[in-house]
């Protein structure tokens, strides 16, 4: 116990590798990680790989933060259940009145929602536990630059010295004093885990990612959406061309938008929210859900203690190669420093900042990395869009593969949904893929890594995919691009060349008798 009552939080004096033997250092631990989402959790095991100790602090009862306990894993634990339960998935063959369960409550979906979550929640603790990480439960606040104070929930203060700290604490809704929340019948993105009962009508004020995911896995599950946003288009940073499809699909299932159109009040009008439009227009349902964007948790943290001080939407500024903040020592990970604020990249920005908290080479972040929105359907893109090539002034092509013409797609009933390709007219390179329909989130992955090793549409041309799978609709946009571009003058009897020879590796040609280039014994 310290001066003052407060406990001093280490086991052992830290011990910092030297060669064969060890020195005394005055810091507890080398790396304290406040938050254990996912770049939290990323950051302390790559921290540990390198035989360094860690500290995770964790403010909830568990660990796995927003992403685990409100965020990604529950709204598309959600979506998965609902789609399941639905047969959603089967009704291209069964009709749109196909269910595979004919009532479906509130309880069947916190059921695999409860399941899901301490799933997670076991494989960090074994994850953490694995790698020799300390966790401790409490509400961190700096003391200084190198130390933190972590109030229990029974009043007792500990405090822990870190070499380096990372602040991983991820973000909560943004709740604007406007609007009633009462968390029952008017309610941010976290309350839509945690709903007693399923309503008959829902209004999404808020067409971001957040917003859109939760109107069309309701929408799915027979809810009457409506969707209201100040702005003419939703997802306005997703390729045009793809978004028109969603949306199309989404209106010929009878979801309502609203845009332009700006929310001047919410009121309660017999039990029921009603958003008041600019205009007077009014939109009621049984539940509302506000999804103005999210801001970084830092409220607790006392960041003027260690010289650092947030935005206006709680978020911080870091280096985009090394995520230290303005303190050298101190990094920040994840939502809290803002855009894109995906847990995919979160994960990688974890990483890459106890690299080099470590003193150890910072490995490049990656140059194309996807979005994935897991609405219904799915939507996922990386790379440029036509918009943004255009923007650039860069002369390109596209192609399209409907997922109609895939067998798999005529197997699975989707009559519905795209891949498209963006490609460069300069050596062919693939500059963008854009995939809304089923299995887009995986799908993407082949896109992103043919554009990471600089390939061009050759290769989708020329590779062999399984069959019947979605994956060879690559080959198909890829076609659709050379139909587009290709001359139709060619000398007779010759291929006209997609591109130039030097654009992309060629596979090797076989000579007479031989396998690949070698010559075969006599």
């Amino acid at each position: 116990m310290g001066n003052g009552g407060v406990m001093v939080l280490s086991g052992a004096p830290l011990r910092v590798r030297r060669g064969p033997r060890f020195m005394i250092a005055a810091y507890d631990y080398d790396l304290i990680v406040i938050g254990s989402g996912p770049s939290g959790r990323r950051a302390a095991v790559q921290a540990s790989k390198f035989g360094r100790s860690v500290l995770v602090i964790e403010r909830q009862a568990q660990v796995g933060g927003v992403s685990v306990h409100s965020g990604t894993i529950p709204s598309k634990t959600l979506r998965e259940t609902i789609l399941n339960l639905t047969g959603w998935r089967e009704r291209g063959f069964y009709g749109v009145n196909y269910r595979v369960k004919q009532s479906i409550d509130a309880q069947d979906l916190s059921m695999r929602l409860y399941k899901t979550i301490q799933g997670e929640v076991e494989v960090l603790e074994h994850q953490f536990a694995r790698n020799d990480i300390a966790v401790t439960r409490g509400t961190a606040r700096f003391i200084d630059r190198h130390t933190i104070s972590i109030a229990g929930e029974e009043g007792v203060e500990q405090r822990a010295r870190g070499r380096a700290i990372v602040i991983a604490v991820g973000s909560v809704p943004h709740r604007p004093a406007y609007v009633p929340f009462d968390d029952a019948s008017i309610i941010d993105s976290d309350g839509m885990t945690r709903l007693a009962c399923l309503p008959r009508s829902l209004t999404v004020i808020g067409g971001g990612v957040i917003g859109i995911e939760y109107a069309t896995i309701f929408s799915a599950l027979g809810v009457r959406v409506t969707i209201v946003d100040q702005r003419e288009h939703v997802l306005e940073f997703i390729d045009h061309e793809t978004i028109e499809e969603f949306v199309h699909q989404l209106r010929d299932r009878g979801v309502n938008f609203r845009l332009g159109s700006t929310v001047e009040s919410i009121a309660i009008e017999a039990g029921q929210p009603v958003a008041i439009l600019e205009g007077g227009r009014r939109v009621r349902a049984d539940l509302l859900l506000y999804t103005g964007g999210r801001q970084g948790a830092t409220d607790a943290l006392d960041l003027e203690a260690a010289g650092l001080k947030a935005d206006s939407r709680g978020r911080l500024k870091v280096d985009p190669i090394t995520f230290q903040t303005e303190i050298p020592n101190i990094y920040a990970t994840g939502d809290v420093i803002g855009f894109p604020a995906l847990a995919s990249t979160s994960m990688e920005q974890g990483r890459i900042a106890a690299c080099h908290a470590c003193g150890q080479p910072v490995p490049p972040a990656p140059k194309f990395f996807p979005y994935g929105i897991y609405a219904v359907p799915e939507i996922s893109t990386v790379g440029l869009s036509e918009d943004e090539a255009r923007t650039r002034k860069i002369p390109y092509e596209t192609g399209i593969a409907r997922f109609r013409e895939t067998s798999r797609g005529v197997i699975m009933g989707k009559s519905e949904g795209f891949l498209k390709l963006v490609v460069g007219l300069d050596g062919h390179r693939i500059l963008g893929v854009h995939i809304v329909g089923e299995g887009a989130t995986e799908l993407i992955h082949i896109g992103q890594a043919v554009m990471n090793f600089n390939g061009s549409v050759e290769y989708f041309i020329e590779a062999t995919f399984n069959y019947p799978t979605f994956a060879e609709a690559y080959k198909i946009a890829a076609l659709d691009v050379w139909n587009r571009i290709t001359p139709r003058d060619a000398v007779e009897g010759v291929s006209p060349a997609v591109s130039p020879p030097e654009s992309a590796p060629r596979r090797a040609t076989r000579r007479p008798g031989g396998i690949g280039n070698r010559k075969t014994a006599s």
